[in-house]
């Protein structure tokens, strides 16, 4: 399928989405929402594709919501509602995406870019990268699920300060408040990024997509539901011909080859 937003590329076990509007430092449009939702159709549907990797064209991952369209008029409750209504939708469909994501981030991830990142299980930045919850510049709180996502992986007293000072950070203070995983020269960001991508590939497709679904819903349960989780989860794993492989791979040395069965 074609996309006027988006490159989506595969090439083994992984699968590779490119925001493609350079000239807009790839603002989130309305466009690049439906087609971001879409495009996690085909690869979820695609057993070959085990890992998801987004990133951005141009140098820059994405610098947010189209501000150019918020100043073509002057906007009602109900259609800034909307807006964010079609933006939740694409956010729900990548935080809960059953196959590990990644953020291959270069240059510029502000307002809802940053968030956008956040919404990937994993961020791997350049040392050019920035970050940035600039929303009250333009008189806007935050969006993207950056209220939730932002406190969950900083905390809230530093989600607060990055959200009411709405200053720019670079990778380097990302990396050291845990806004991302891992910082690399911006020549190495591609092999870093697919070589994470690849470990993470290797493993049991079925288990990978539980333990994903596991910890997310940590977040909002209590000790007693994440244990039931994960004994109703280990309870399908213990039965499956991935942990027999495991086993058997483990005792002969080897490694593993998983089929997510």
């Amino acid at each position: 399928m074609g996309y006027q937003t988006l490159i989506s590329e595969r090439a083994g076990a992984l699968a590779t989405i490119t925001l493609n509007r350079p000239d807009a430092r790839n603002a989130l449009d309305f466009v690049m929402r439906g087609e971001l939702a879409a495009v996690l159709d085909e690869i979820e549907a695609d057993e070959a594709a085990r890992v998801v990797i987004l990133t951005g064209a141009g140098g820059h991952f994405c610098s947010g919501g189209d501000v150019k369209t918020m100043r073509a008029k002057r906007h009602t409750a109900a259609e800034g509602r909307a807006r964010v209504e079609s933006l939740n939708r694409m956010v729900l469909r990548l935080v809960d995406f059953p196959k590990p994501t990644i953020a291959m981030v270069d240059g510029y991830a502000v307002g809802a870019g940053s968030n956008l990142a956040l919404c990937c299980d994993l961020i791997v930045a350049s040392d050019r990268a920035k970050f940035g919850e600039l929303f009250w510049k333009i008189g806007l709180v935050p969006d993207g699920g950056g209220t939730w996502l932002l406190s969950r992986v900083i905390g809230m007293a530093r989600a607060k300060e990055l959200i009411f000072t709405a200053e720019i950070i670079d990778a380097a203070e990302a990396g050291r408040i845990g806004l991302v995983n891992r910082v690399v020269p911006v020549a190495e960001l591609e092999t870093t990024t697919r070589a994470l991508a690849e470990k993470i590939a290797a493993g049991p497709p079925a288990v990978l997509r539980m333990a994903k679904h596991m910890v997310n819903r940590a977040a909002t349960s209590d000790l007693a539901g994440a244990l039931d989780l994960e004994a109703f989860s280990q309870g399908v794993a213990i039965s499956s011909e991935d942990h027999q492989e495991g086993l058997a791979a483990f005792f002969e040395k080897r490694p593993p080859k998983f089929t997510g069965r």
